[in-house]
């Protein structure tokens, strides 16, 4: 995600975090996608601590998250805890869900690990406080994520400590932001110490506002904003970092840290129509959410360097906060702020705070005493690869890897590691990738067709095209396969569609009907206007790929593009849903209307109908149906 700043707006470190850290893509992660919309019974893994106030819930399996902190005196559940877990493409890997508190590690966005199983154990504090740890092996940044939560007797806050590791020999980017998902309502207003905050437009350009009025709209009342915005509070050095939601009875969650999480964030969806759908869209079963998030720099346009064999730590606190409703919503939002920072004091005091961090801090290396449950094998692989390489050892005896978690996704690497050679089922995708320098070198050492195949994939991704052709021909004149084919087309179609979509031809006949391909090659079409290949192609495919809402989405917008209004409509009048459909996106939005705009074109009073031109303002004009809006911005009048 690239961002820049309007002059003023930004600090020169600001600045240096906005431009420092990019990618080139999410790999070696592979994109999650296969979801629906259908709901069904599923169990899910959890931990659960508590003591005489709170309940905490984790989802082992679901990137650890913190899914319920249930306030057991009152019985009010402080977090937004939808029963649907419903994926959506909102994350780096496209899968991700609402609700509860989302860890954030990796780079600008939901992180990776999101959807995908975390190591769970149980270690034990010296006073016999059970403690959870949940850590991970985080593979794009080579990182080491450990998040201690627990729940003290009579602590009136949940505890959970973070400790992000640098085990290499360079400087790291560093993106973390911990998200809280809280019930949304017209009386709920969010608490800060700040006097303004940075949000940015359609164009990333950051600018800085005062806060809580904002046009002259007091926005730390959520529901008053009309469109999707995040607000990034400017907040003064403090001891203490905190942000609070609380309703009209004074009532809420507040969430504090050590300072070293200095960053704080609203985010709402808006209350326009696509705010209100995108609400739905992730809760079917009803309900609204607002999110108050922190981080470690002040916006999540940044980066900050995390130094070469080093580790940092903070200490965070969730739990409920009663203040007078009077001073929590006072006209002066420091009225409101300074009740919140009383009544913080009051019940987890600066000096509670301060001795729970450094009892936390003498846990980091304490090794688990019970495994509660598994993770990835990729910090088990990477064990491995310091050995092989001489490196010094991954040996962290908080987060231990164990060969036991060694699973097929790794074995090509530990077997490359071993043996020098890689074996594949080439008739098959690949398990997994690696990009990182360190098993590029590796692979550029060895040859055969999977290897070269691999290879192909960590030299695009290092840049070097040139070296990524010509693995993927070398492997292609061993052993032809559809995977390879496939990364050629990708890589020559920047320059030559027609070279693309040949290579995705050649892909097609070693594996037809594969979903991922399929759709490939019709958004390459579309994008190259050749809709009525787009439409031979579907006419081509198996009913059960051509049923698949993706597919639906490409053959409505290539009937509008070469104006077949009955193709298309056949398409859209039933409402088409498309789980995948990307946040932000006003794709649905323009196919309607383009859809709407032929059908006026074929029904206009006038013996030549209206133009183009007036036909799609025309369209405009209509209201759009509400499964197709998605619109974050602000409804027009």
């Amino acid at each position: 995600m690239h961002a820049s700043a309007a002059p003023g707006a930004a600090d020169e470190e600001m600045r240096r975090g906005m431009a420092y850290g990019a990618v080139p893509s999410v790999l070696p992660y592979l994109v999650q996608s296969d979801y629906d919309r259908r709901r069904r019974p599923v169990e899910h893994p959890v931990a659960v601590l508590e003591n005489d106030r709170l309940r905490a819930t984790f989802l082992l399996g679901q990137g650890g998250r913190l899914w319920s902190l249930l306030d057991l005196r009152t019985g009010r559940e402080l977090l937004f805890s939808p029963p649907t877990l419903q994926r959506a493409d909102l994350a780096l890997r496209d899968a991700w869900f609402a609700g509860g508190v989302e860890w954030n590690l990796g780079l600008t966005g939901h992180t990776a690990l999101t959807c995908s199983p975390l190591h769970a154990s149980r270690v034990r504090a010296d006073d016999g406080t059970p403690v959870l740890r949940l850590h991970e092996y985080e593979r794009m940044r080579g990182l080491v994520q450990q998040v201690d939560a627990s729940l003290p007797d009579g602590a009136e806050h949940l505890l959970v400590h973070v400790t992000v590791t640098n085990p290499t020999d360079a400087t790291v980017p560093l993106y973390w932001w911990s998200n809280a998902a809280v019930p949304q309502a017209d009386d709920v207003r969010v608490l800060t110490p700040a006097h303004a905050a940075w949000t940015f437009d359609d164009a990333r350009v950051v600018s800085q506002v005062p806060m809580p009025v904002v046009e002259g709209v007091d926005r730390s009342y959520p529901t008053r904003s009309p469109a999707a915005v995040d607000y990034f509070f400017d907040l003064a050095a403090s001891p203490r970092p905190w942000v609070a939601a609380l309703d009209g009875q004074g009532a809420g969650l507040v969430q504090s840290s050590t300072p070293r999480l200095r960053g704080r964030k609203l985010f709402v969806w808006g209350t326009g129509p696509g705010g209100r759908h995108w609400q739905e869209w992730l809760s079917p079963d009803g309900g609204a959410y607002l999110e108050i998030q922190a981080g470690v720099a002040r916006t999540q346009l940044e980066h900050v360097p995390l130094p070469a064999r080093t580790r940092w730590s903070w200490l965070e606190t969730y739990g409920p906060l009663q203040v007078d409703a009077a001073a929590a919503h006072a006209p002066d939002w420091s009225v409101g702020a300074a009740a919140v920072e009383r009544a913080l004091e009051a019940s987890a005091p600066q000096a509670w705070l301060d001795a729970a961090a450094a009892g936390a801090a003498a846990l980091v290396d304490r090794p688990p005493v019970e495994v509660l449950h598994t993770g990835s094998g990729w910090g088990a692989l990477e064990r491995h690869r310091r050995v092989a390489d001489g490196e010094p050892p991954l040996d962290l005896p908080g987060t231990p890897f164990p060969d036991a978690t060694l699973g097929p996704e790794q074995r090509p690497w530990l077997r490359l590691l071993e043996t020098g050679r890689v074996d594949l089922d080439l008739g098959q995708p690949p398990p997994s990738y690696q990009v990182a320098p360190a098993w590029l070198a590796r692979l550029r050492t060895t040859g055969g067709p999977a290897a070269d195949l691999l290879r192909g994939v960590a030299e695009g991704y290092a840049g070097e095209e040139d070296a990524a052709q010509s693995a993927w021909r070398r492997s292609l004149a061993v052993e032809p396969t559809a995977w390879a084919w496939r990364n050629l087309a990708v890589l020559v179609a920047e320059d030559d569609v027609d070279a693309g979509l040949a290579a995705y031809a050649e892909a097609r006949a070693l594996a037809p009907d594969v979903l991922a391909l399929v759709l490939e090659e019709l958004a390459l079409l579309l994008e190259a206007d050749r809709a009525a290949a787009v439409l031979d192609r579907v006419d081509a495919l198996g009913a059960g790929v051509r049923a698949e809402p993706r597919v639906q989405l490409a053959e409505a917008r290539a009937a509008v593009a070469v104006g077949d209004a009955d193709r298309a409509g056949g398409l859209l009048e039933p409402g088409l849903v498309v789980p995948q459909l990307r946040e932000g996106a006003r794709l649905l939005e323009d196919l309607w209307y383009g859809y709407r705009a032929l059908r006026l074109r074929a029904t206009g009073s006038r013996a030549a109908g209206p133009t183009p031109e007036e036909a799609a303002s025309a369209a405009r004009r209509e209201p759009l149906p509400a499964v197709y809006d998605f619109s974050m911005a602000a409804p027009t009048t």
